[in-house]
Formats: C-alpha cells, structure tokens, sequence
C-alpha cells in the first residue's frame, strides 16, 4: 500500500505540491530546475508516488523527469478529482488546495503508477499528433481552394496545400520506417492489417494513442478507448446505457475505420444490416461496430503478442 503521496496541481508555470498525511506543502516552477526542487522535496518527505492530473500536456514534463529521477507518478483524471473535492465538501478552488485534495483523492482510490512511454512512444505519438494536425490543415485549405474564385488567392493557397502534402509524406515515411525498425511492432502491424480496410495510419494511431492493444482485456480496452455502454440502474429501473469518457482520438478513428471494415468484411456487415433492421439509432450502430472492431483487433494484437519471439 502506498501510505505517503504526493498530490502535485499542474499549470504552465507552477507545480504546487502537496504531501498527505503529513501536509508539507510547496510551490516549484515548471521548468526542469523547479522538477528537480520538487524531486528533493519528495524525497526530504519520503514521498512513495506522486499524483498529478492531466492537463493539456504542461503535466507531460514534470511526468518524464521525475520517473528519471526515480520516483514514481500516477495520472488522475481531472474530473473525477473534481468530483470528489465536491463530494467532500472542498467547493473551493485554488492551487494549493487543489494539490491537497489530489493527494487525498490518490490514496483513497489507491492510486498505482502510471508507467512512463519509453522514448520510441514518445516519438511515435509525437509523429502521429502532428500528421494529424497537417491533415487537419490540409483539409481546410483544401475547402478553401475549392470555393476561392480570386487567382492570386488559387496560387497562394496551392503552394500551401504543396507544402502540407509534402509534409504528411515525409510524417507517413518517418512513422512508417519507426514502425518498422521496431520488431514488437512490426509484427504486430502485420497482424492487425490482416483486417481488411485497416490501414497503416490507423495502426500508428493504436500504437501511439492505445499501447495497452494486446496486453489488456477486451473488456479493458473497450473501456479505455470510451466504447463501453455504462450502467444506469436503481432498484427496480433499468437505465439506458451510454459510453462516457476514454480516449477521444482512438474513439473517433474506430468510427471512421469500423465502417470501412465492414464494406470487406461480411460479418460485420451482416451486424450492421441486423442492428438497422432492428431500428437502432445510427449513433449507436457506430458505436456497436467500432467496438466490435476493437475487439476484433484486441485479440489480434494478443495473439501476435503472444507468438512473437524476440529476437536475440
């Protein structure tokens, strides 16, 4: 049991810190000299895991260096710490009191550690964050080259839209060749691209933004990727079931993907002709398929996992 915790509030300039039992408090700049400060002060306190919650990537270095130094972190989810601030009656919001009601929220979840990505991880995710963002970019100027009549403003926005498209042939070539050059996954791309319409832009997002594919539950991993219907009952009522939280990004793929997969795949298109048949809204049809689809590739992932024998 970890009996002394460190709850850490993340903004971009500050950590403010906070331990539990003993209440030492502190405030650190968010920089690598004020990471450091804070890595002492946790150690002067005996401190067996720091908490902090995530928020929007100003947690991401304080994250990496103090699991450098050696002292274990944990992620929380910003909204269930809000919650339980509520529910125990702290309404108040500042800082530091934030940095004590994480640490108190850690040790009564039992929080556990939130293992580091190692640097290839890193850069994956990196890699694949930014294909996304000129994909994005690429979308848009596309929208406007097509309604733009002015022919100054065709030429500027064709050298923009050259210039994104190169980009995201050079961002596919580094993720494709890191992929590669990486055994685990590259036998594991193999596996999951057995499934046809699964292509390799969809398997760099699973490894960058869901690495637990194939080491997790089916059950698991549907939570974790935002797909599992959530109960809703009391006594006698049966509530209807929605899917609350998880991971955004990897949701959003599986939708797109789920209804590529099952234009090849006939029985998941037999699933969705039954789940139209039935009258379901369309919204949760999307969500049926993509999670059937996770599953699918959960336990491709397990298998690969499995059989695959590192090399020596």
């Amino acid at each position: 049991m970890t009996d002394i915790i460190c709850g850490v509030d993340v903004s971009k300039r500050w950590l403010d810190a906070h331990v539990a039992p003993s209440a030492a408090a502190g405030r650190f700049s968010n920089d690598a000299a004020g990471i450091d400060e804070l890595g002492g002060f946790c150690r002067r306190h005996g401190v067996q895991l720091v908490a902090m919650e995530a928020s929007g990537g100003y947690e991401r270095t304080a994250f990496l260096l103090l699991w450098e130094a050696g002292i274990p972190c944990g992620m929380t989810n910003p909204r269930s710490v809000r919650r339980y601030a509520e529910a125990m009656g702290t309404l108040e919001k500042t800082d530091r009191l934030d940095a004590a009601v994480i640490a108190r929220f850690a040790i009564a979840k039992g929080l556990k550690p939130t293992s580091p990505p190692t640097p290839i991880q890193q850069r994956l995710k990196a890699l694949v964050v930014r294909l996304r963002q000129v994909t994005d970019d690429l979308t848009v100027n596309k929208q406007r080259r097509s309604s733009t009549i002015d022919a100054e403003m065709v030429v500027s926005l064709d050298e923009v839209i050259g210039v994104l498209k190169r980009q995201a042939r050079a961002l596919e070539g580094e993720i494709a060749s890191l992929i590669d050059d990486d055994p685990l996954w590259s036998h594991l791309d193999a596996a999951l691209r057995t499934t046809k319409g699964v292509a390799n832009r969809t398997v760099a997002r699973l490894f960058a933004e869901l690495p637990e594919i194939g080491i997790y539950s089916n059950k698991a991993v549907v939570k974790l990727a935002g797909l599992a219907p959530l109960a809703n009952d009391s006594g006698a009522r049966t509530g209807q079931r929605h899917i609350r939280g998880g991971r955004a990004g990897i949701r959003s793929i599986l939708f797109l993907i789920a209804d590529i997969v099952r234009r090849f795949d006939p029985s998941l298109a037999d699933f969705h002709r039954r789940l139209t048949a039935a009258g379901k809204k369309k919204m949760v049809i999307r969500i049926a398929l993509a999670r059937k689809l996770l599953v699918r590739l959960n336990a491709k992932a397990r298998e690969a996992r499995a059989c695959y024998v590192p090399a020596t």
